[in-house]
């Protein structure tokens, strides 16, 4: 079973940063690699939208509406994807949730969501 778990939410004021990170790993499995993997978001009332990916060789994609403000990255030697973000708006406000495809020997590759973690921006 792949487990993957959000970090970093929280309350922040606007134009602040927060950077929020995602590990994944595989009970049964003494590896877990993160593949292609992205952020999203949910707001209250709102479908839930994609904010940025990255590759497994690294190359991004983000919204129109996070470019310039926001960076995603990976360090695969710690099977962690982070989002970097700066100058929020109070129209940021969302619980994020990390999607990855994860590799394991044992489940070969597993698409999986993370639980979400809150960022609330103050205006």
């Amino acid at each position: 079973q792949v487990q993957v778990v959000e970090s970093g939410g929280g309350l922040v004021q606007a134009r602040g940063s927060l950077r929020l990170s995602c590990v994944a790993s595989a009970t049964s499995a003494s590896i877990a690699r993160i593949q292609n993997a992205g952020w999203y978001r949910q707001a209250p009332g709102n479908q839930r939208e994609l904010v940025a990916t990255i590759t497994t060789n690294g190359i991004t994609n983000y919204a129109d509406f996070v470019k310039g403000r926001f960076t995603i990255s990976r360090d695969n030697a710690k099977n962690t994807v982070y989002l970097q973000m700066n100058s929020l708006k109070s129209e940021d406000t969302a619980v994020y949730y990390c999607n990855v495809d994860v590799w394991t020997p044992i489940y070969g590759t597993v698409n999986s969501w993370g639980q979400g973690t809150q960022v609330t921006v103050s205006s």
